[in-house]
């Protein structure tokens, strides 16, 4: 199996970065989890969130070589083919999947921008993305909290989704994302 997808199976770039992204969102989710263990001010629930936010703009990083990959290569086919209806809504679940994948690690650098706090990512701080504004953080902060809960809901559809196409319509969708052969 090439880099490339083909009409029947991603390729190793595409099924690779489909894998890192879930593994970067578990991260991501497991540290606003696990940050609520530990008292606020602990060293342990800073580093969680610093990690967090690592975590988002490493997301944010590889989405855009996602993006190009499908834009830019073929789509393999689902076997046997999906009703409409469900093609619609798996376009839709994936849109709304790339738009938190952009937006979220957007709205957690304007939040600590607006914030006056340091933008973490692998050791060097980030400029901010706008000038201190506590108010304005505050109200991007609730949307994202929304959209952060939203996500629990999209990554659980297209989870669902896809186990229900393995394992009960018998078709390719899992399959075709799938390490190996």
């Amino acid at each position: 199996m090439g880099m490339t997808n083909t009409s029947v199976r991603y390729g190793n770039l595409s099924i690779a970065l489909h894998w890192l992204m879930f593994l970067l969102l578990i991260g991501v989710y497991s540290c606003i989890e696990l940050r609520e263990l530990y008292p606020k001010g602990s060293d342990l629930r800073s580093a969680l969130k610093a990690w967090r936010f690592t975590l988002g703009l490493t997301v944010f990083s590889l989405v855009w070589l996602r993006l190009a990959l499908r834009l830019f290569q073929v789509t393999p086919a689902i076997d046997p083919p999906v009703p409409g209806w469900q093609n619609i809504l798996s376009k839709l679940v994936h849109l709304a999947l790339y738009a938190m994948m952009v937006c979220m690690p957007i709205a957690g650098w304007l939040i600590l921008s607006g914030e006056g706090k340091p933008i973490p990512f692998y050791g060097i701080n980030l400029p901010a993305l706008m000038a201190e504004d506590k108010a304005l953080a505050e109200t991007i902060e609730k949307i994202h909290k929304t959209v952060g809960n939203i996500g629990y809901f999209l990554i659980g559809l297209h989870t669902v989704a896809a186990l229900y196409h393995h394992y009960f319509m018998r078709d390719n969708t899992l399959r075709r994302i799938l390490p190996g052969k």
